[in-house]
């Protein structure tokens, strides 16, 4: 069977969009294959609906007197909610479109694939083949193994922004990022709110910075239980979570926000000579499979699931693909956030994976935004920028406040190596602004050196130098 495609991409998701539409940008022929809607999980059920929630739980937040301003309790209309949830996506979803990816060149056929050998994929009654075919088929919720789980009608982020009404008790089985964001938003909105983990919110954040987050959550009122769920129970209109071998959580939804799962069940892998490890398509740096034909990138492959990865990959692939270059993934200056109130940013590593990393040499430049005046004039300062540094070397930045996630753009480029500390303390900002913090912990971080003792001692000489001259 000769080639039908020059490349053939499964998953119209973040990643599996970017690489097909950089593909059929290059010129090469390109089937792009989805057998749900186009823009995968992050457009309709992850990133864009949660963050249309929290915006309109921010507004209900406005409330009650500050900065001498009095504000009416706020009016929750679930309704108007979803509405606003359901229009963002619809805004957001024409970059996502089939039309325009079948403009850049891509045949778009919205069926199941499985494979069939190593270079051949079966889409409904038609058979591709392709020299290079690239696996993004994302993930989905995982379910915990709970008794009684599967018998009461729980939420996962697929069906929750579906919802008639705003939940009376909202119970969340996870502390992670989602379990999180979800917590923040249904509680300002004025859903009682339980959060169970049996580990620490946030665990794998700077845990100075999650503990400043859960105590702001827990002052609104969400409760927190460190706890794993053993038994789940339908009881009359809700639910009941049991915990500690009797101890109970009433509710009137739950929510499980405990992790993904790589969505490829039903691609025959095998076929391809694919191997899948425990968490996904087991992948090298170029994210090639074992098969080195197929390629496997975004949330569907073992490694970091957010959605700037996947596209981050999906332009990596489309360049090996369509010029040959090989394009490893370097994930040093990884950046992400959870949009909590405060959020919680987080580029490279924590101090804690530093300190692990190279003990006694890591040091901490840490600036507070209580001296932020921009934050200040808010009345949001609490909150603060943390460089964990190695010599001169930046090896993480944690920052967690009000729009934590809007400063880390800069610190990507410092540890990726393509700017400097240096040049960030001297660089002229705009005052007042959020974004003077990152300059002034980099000020701070060169402070010693610039003002240390041979700089004293050259200045001292110039001054004498000038007295002498008069």
């Amino acid at each position: 069977m000769k080639y039908t495609h020059d490349a053939i991409v499964i998953g119209a998701g973040a990643a599996g969009l970017t690489a097909a539409g950089g593909c059929a940008l290059f010129g090469l022929s390109v089937a792009l294959i989805e057998q749900a809607e186009m823009g995968g999980e992050c457009l309709n059920n992850g990133c864009v609906p949660s963050k249309a929630l929290l915006a309109a739980a921010g507004r209900a937040a406005q409330h009650g007197e500050r900065l001498g301003v009095a504000l009416g309790e706020a009016r929750v209309d679930w309704t108007g909610v979803r509405g606003h949830v359901e229009q963002a996506i619809l805004d957001i979803a024409h970059h996502d479109s089939q039309e325009r990816f079948e403009s850049m060149g891509c045949e778009v056929i919205r069926d199941q694939a499985r494979f069939v050998s190593r270079d051949e994929v079966q889409v409904g009654d038609q058979r591709l083949r392709a020299p290079r075919i690239v696996v993004a088929t994302g993930s989905r919720p995982l379910v915990p193994p709970i008794e009684g789980i599967e018998s009461v009608p729980y939420l996962t982020n697929e069906n929750l922004f579906q919802l008639n009404e705003l939940p009376r008790h909202l119970a969340i089985i996870g502390a992670g990022a989602i379990g999180m964001e979800m917590a923040s938003a249904f509680r300002r909105l004025g859903s009682e709110v339980t959060v169970i983990d049996p580990g620490r919110p946030m665990g794998r954040d700077d845990e100075e910075a999650a503990k400043l987050v859960e105590q702001t959550l827990e002052s609104t009122g969400v409760r927190f239980v460190t706890a794993a769920i053993e038994r789940c129970d339908g009881i009359g209109t809700g639910l009941q979570l049991t915990y500690n071998g009797g101890e109970t959580i009433p509710a009137s939804h739950v929510l499980v926000a405990a992790g993904r799962k790589a969505n490829v069940d039903s691609l025959d892998l095998d076929k391809a000579g694919v191997q899948v490890g425990r968490n996904g398509i087991a992948v090298d740096a170029r994210r090639r499979t074992s098969n080195k034909r197929i390629y496997a990138i975004g949330d569907c492959r073992d490694g970091p699931r957010f959605t700037h990865v996947s596209g981050y990959e999906g332009s990596n692939v489309a360049l090996e693909i369509a010029l040959g270059i090989p394009a490893k993934a370097d994930f040093s200056a990884l950046p992400h956030c959870t949009f909590t109130s405060p959020e919680l940013a987080q580029v490279g590593m924590t101090e804690t994976e530093a300190r692990d990393r190279h003990g006694d040499k890591v040091h901490v430049v840490r600036q507070e935004l209580a001296d932020n005046d921009r934050a200040v004039c808010e009345g949001a300062s609490e909150g603060y920028l943390k460089l964990v540094m190695k010599g001169r070397k930046v090896l993480g930045v944690t920052a967690v406040g009000e729009h934590a996630g809007e400063l880390l753009l800069p610190w990507t480029q410092v540890i990726a190596g393509k700017a400097s500390t240096f040049a960030m303390g001297s660089a002229i900002v705009a005052y007042p602004s959020r974004s003077d913090i990152s300059k002034q912990a980099a000020f701070t971080a060169w402070e010693p050196t610039v003002f240390g003792t041979w700089p004293k001692r050259f200045a001292k000489l110039v001054a004498k130098s000038r007295r002498w001259r008069g």
